[in-house]
């Protein structure tokens, strides 16, 4: 119990700014661990992110808590999926060989693409959580909650699966970012599943059809995997977060036309 403890706290380390005890540490083989609590750490951020939404709607208004929860969203994770989202459009829109892709990604300056991906990111995220609160609020405020627990762990399931099917692209195992995980066993393929599905069970008790939503998501790991291995060879950790924010981007518009639809 104390090493999945460990393990945990150096989950919560690496994939967000919470404070953690000096024994969590970035040891390899914690790290390759870690990957088990992946989806875990999208429970905490969602949690968070649907606090601030609640707190700011009671006194302020839906479209200052959707921006709300996003800040929160962002402030917690210290933007670690929005860098990646932004590095991957960089590479990829203005790279056309590996090395090139690799490098621009390893850049720390921030292109064109770069930037109109994240505002495109963000615009959409605001409209879907906007547009879902305002389907859901007030009589359904347990499903909503649910909701933005569901995305932040489906997502992160997502773009972990992409570890799980391919190889790490680098072959120097560079990363101007963060260390990933490189390695994986059944426990993390199982503890990751674990964590990414059992909120979406939750709201299949209120709605079955919620289960449609891992179609799209199987799409974007069956179509994220292929593009990164044609043009690098596997994924990097930048495209493991670049495919996470698509991933809570497919998610939200799929729990929309879900609920309006049934």
């Amino acid at each position: 119990m104390k090493k999945e403890i460990r393990i945990f706290f150096t989950a919560l380390m690496f994939y967000t700014r919470i404070p953690c005890p000096t024994y969590a540490d970035h040891s390899d083989d914690y790290l390759n661990k870690a990957t088990r609590y992946f989806p875990f750490i999208g429970w905490i951020v969602g949690a968070l992110s649907f606090g601030a939404f609640y707190l700011v709607n009671l006194f302020l208004g839906l479209e200052l808590a959707v921006i709300a929860s996003l800040m929160v969203g962002v402030l917690t994770t210290g933007a670690f999926h929005e860098d990646g989202l932004a590095d991957v459009f960089d590479g990829f829109g203005g790279g056309w060989t590996k090395e090139r892709i690799l490098e621009i990604m390893k850049d720390s300056r921030i292109g064109a693409y770069g930037v109109i991906a994240l505002i495109l990111q963000f615009a959409v995220k605001y409209t879907a959580l906007n547009k879902i609160s305002t389907l859901l609020l007030p009589e359904n405020l347990i499903i909503l909650f649910l909701i933005f627990i569901s995305y932040h762990a489906l997502a992160r399931l997502t773009a972990i699966n992409i570890s799980f099917i391919s190889n790490y692209s680098r072959a120097d195992e560079s990363s101007k970012s963060k260390p990933i995980a490189k390695s994986n066993t059944y426990k993390e393929v199982l503890g990751a599943y674990i964590g990414g599905l059992l909120p979406l069970m939750a709201l299949c008790y209120f709605n079955w059809l919620f289960l449609v939503v891992l179609i799209p998501l199987l799409i974007v790991v069956i179509y994220a995997n292929y593009y990164f291995n044609k043009w690098i060879d596997g994924y990097t950790g930048d495209c493991l977060g670049a495919a996470e924010q698509i991933a809570e981007c497919v998610a939200l518009f799929s729990f929309i036309v879900i609920w309006t639809f049934s």
